[in-house]
């Protein structure tokens, strides 16, 4: 169960206040500095922006509704099966702030192989795909009403790099590793439980690298995903993690002689 109002503002203050700020200053850690320097803080208004942001105007006024079965934590908002394709819009898609921000990442670390737990209606993938043409991007969904509407939403965007993945990802995610043994970029936005999350991991990890990326959505949503996040960072695996508060990322470069971890204001 989610965090109520309250309990997330409560949340949010303490990472303020303990929070690094958004400028890099006094960051000992190269490639944290980078990322806040070059990634989080690149105010480009790129081309992509507008063409996502264009298709997410038009679907927060869709009113045709679909059925939904999650096989997550479920919706905070709506426990209905059926919803419109704007509520769904308003209250599933990554705000512009940080599916901009994974635009970014993408655009500046150059993965070649995505992988996205979660498409809903297919907004954050459009970025991912459109940050690197060249890249792969694979992208699962479990709720099969929505994949169909998220596949038109690409064609609209002549995006021809997408991959998707129909299905609960206990059962398909397997199969997806093994025809994609590396994996450059993940995020993971797909289901907001404890014990989920923690196996996605460990399924992840041995098609990782030196320089692969994760990134973990609502890490503070509720006292599962808290608890997920911190187990996932105490691997001995994760060299680096960066909390965003709303988003979680992970890093395993060997460059780190020691587990580096950094909350940072976005």
């Amino acid at each position: 169960m989610s965090y109520s109002p309250l309990q997330a503002a409560a949340k949010y203050f303490k990472y303020y206040v303990h929070a690094a700020n958004s400028k890099g200053h006094g960051m000992h850690s190269p490639f944290v500095f980078e990322f806040i320097t070059k990634v989080m803080n690149d105010f480009t208004k790129y081309d992509d922006y507008a063409r996502v942001e264009a298709l997410r105007k038009t679907l927060l006024n869709d009113t045709a509704e679909v059925k939904v079965t999650d096989m997550g934590a479920g919706s905070a908002v709506s426990k209905s099966e059926n919803r419109t394709i704007a509520s769904i819009a308003k209250n599933a898609a990554k705000p512009k702030k940080f599916a901009q921000l994974l635009y970014r990442m993408v655009r500046f670390y150059q993965p070649q192989t995505i992988l996205e737990l979660g498409t809903s209606l297919g907004i954050t993938t459009s970025y991912l795909a459109l940050a690197n043409t060249r890249a792969r991007v694979i992208t699962m969904e479990g709720a099969t009403s929505i994949m169909e509407k998220a596949k038109a939403n690409f064609e609209s965007l002549q995006l021809k790099n997408i991959e998707v993945v129909d299905g609960n990802f206990d059962e398909t995610l397997s199969g997806v590793l093994s025809a994609h043994p590396k994996i450059d970029f993940a995020f993971i936005d797909g289901n907001h439980r404890q014990e989920p999350t923690e196996r996605y991991f460990q399924q992840l990890l041995p098609h990782l690298h030196n320089d692969s990326l994760l990134i973990f959505d609502d890490i503070h949503w509720s006292s599962e995903m808290e608890q997920a996040w911190k187990n996932i960072i105490s691997h001995e695996a994760v060299t680096c993690d960066i909390d965003l508060f709303y988003i979680g990322i992970v890093s395993f470069r060997k460059e780190f002689k020691e587990k580096q971890s950094f909350s940072v204001r976005v």
